[in-house]
């Protein structure tokens, strides 16, 4: 494996820019050029949740925006988790009005990574054969940049703009939020007063045999977390019980496991399969298109499953068993022995009604249900200036459909819907399928293409949505 330090501009990334822009179009070649020494430095601070120390995210953020001249603010929700914020104002109209405000998402917390299996160390920012590796190249620090990047390349542009334009970095996105864009809605509400955009993560260009396909996420399946507390008698191992909590437990569980929950194809990925349909295979296109009568099919829906797990997955509820807690000793019978499932549940059902149903399913009263997290579900509508934009620059970058789809995971998108906010899964990166598979995995990456070109879509976008004309 070749290593290499030095980087290059992509041939043909401001020639498409300045193409794609009006006479307005200012030279954003330096912003450009600084994205991929800028995700480098990010990518060297560390902010593995747990315990997650954004405060030094803000700090190296902090440090950019007052290289720039841009003011900001910054909060910690607790000692050591930082949350920053950048504005550019919108400049009113003749009867002193802007338009509902953008904000420009991103979180600075990054998932555990194991240096044992990764070819490099996940904090190093090193440049290999033309990608950037690191945890949270892509989940989200590479977006975060790309996000920055174009931020201030529109600051310097001076245009008027006819929105408010937020850069929002926060903590904590990788274990549900609360210390970050949860907290900021719920202790800096005035923050989102005016806001009717958000662009997140969720979302991003595929590159299919076919050609390219833009997907924008528009809802999620929401999160169920539980924990099943499982209760019995007490005593030594080397006098087996009849019953016991852990084996209540496990026969609950094993339950669980060999329930599949009812197909249920909601509109939202009916139409996420048929927009993915033309980019598969002869063997899958039809069913993709037809996607509600192919997964009435037992024998489809288990090849699904075997070849696309996350795919499968949108078409009914899920639960995985994760966590497991018995005893403290070998020989110790323990009087408690408790799991934790992460259940996703598709945006039109019942949180309270799954409960009810899988309290059946268990049938065990000594086993008590605990709801750890849940969140609300709710859908970004795809009928706006906003989704317009986008389609029209992915037509325009890559002559790319725009395809609205459902996010299997969860991001803190919901937390600005439950606001009313449109917000949008949106990077403005393409990725062949094998560059993918390092998010929460070995050795996460981004080519350096993705970064510089992502800066000039990003801007393109920004123009596009915030200039007044």
């Amino acid at each position: 494996m070749t290593r290499r330090k030095p980087w290059f501009l992509p041939c043909g990334v401001l020639l498409l820019l300045m193409a794609s822009m009006s006479s307005r179009a200012m030279d954003i070649e330096p912003y450009v050029q600084q994205a991929v020494p800028n995700l480098v430095g990010y990518l060297q601070v560390d902010t593995i949740n747990p315990p997650g120390n954004e405060s030094r995210g803000v700090a190296y953020l902090s440090s950019l925006l007052d290289q720039a001249g841009i003011a900001y603010e910054s909060v910690e929700s607790a000692p050591g988790r930082g949350n920053l914020w950048a504005k550019l104002p919108g400049t009113p109209d003749a009867e002193g009005n802007t338009l509902p405000a953008l904000v420009l998402l991103h979180h600075i917390d990054v998932v555990p990574a194991n240096a044992a299996h990764w070819s490099v160390d996940p904090l190093s920012g090193e440049q290999v054969d033309g990608y950037i590796y690191g945890r949270g190249a892509i989940d989200t620090k590479g977006l975060g940049i790309v996000q920055l990047q174009a931020f201030l390349a529109l600051a310097a542009s001076q245009q008027p703009l006819n929105r408010d334009v937020w850069y929002m970095a926060t903590a904590d996105e990788e274990a549900g939020g609360f210390f970050g864009a949860g907290w900021l809605v719920e202790n800096r509400p005035n923050l989102f007063a005016n806001v009717g955009y958000l662009l997140n993560e969720g979302g991003s260009g595929r590159r299919f045999e076919q050609g390219v396909a833009v997907m924008v996420e528009v809802t999620q399946k929401v999160p169920l977390w539980l924990r099943l507390n499982a209760s019995g008698r007490p005593g030594h191992g080397s006098a087996p019980q009849v019953t016991t909590s852990v084996t209540r437990l496990v026969r609950g569980l094993e339950r669980v496991r060999q329930t599949e929950f009812p197909v249920n194809v909601v509109p939202a990925v009916a139409a996420m399969f048929e927009g993915l349909a033309p980019y598969q295979d002869a063997g899958n296109r039809s069913q993709y298109a037809g996607i509600a009568q192919a997964a009435n099919d037992s024998s489809y829906l288990l090849g699904l499953r075997l070849r696309n797990p996350g795919a499968h997955a949108l078409l009914r509820n899920t639960c995985s068993i994760t966590r497991l807690t018995g005893s403290s000793k070998i020989n110790v019978v323990p009087a408690e022995a408790s799991a934790e499932l992460d259940c996703r549940l598709l945006p039109d059902q019942n949180p309270e009604q799954f409960l009810a149903e899988l309290s059946q399913i268990i049938n065990d009263d000594q086993i008590v249900i605990e709801k750890i997290m849940g969140f609300t579900p709710a859908t970004s509508r795809t009928d706006t200036p906003l989704f317009r934009v986008i389609a029209k620059v992915a037509e325009e970058q890559y002559g790319a459909e725009l395809i609205p789809t459902v996010a299997g995971g969860f991001t803190d998108s919901h937390f600005f819907r439950d606001l009313g906010i449109t917000s949008y899964g949106y990077s403005p990166f393409v990725f062949a399928p094998s560059e993918f598979t390092g998010v929460h995995g070995n050795d996460e990456r981004i080519s350096v293409d993705n970064v510089t070109q992502g800066v000039a879509t990003f801007y393109q976008l920004l123009t596009e949505f915030t200039v007044r004309q």
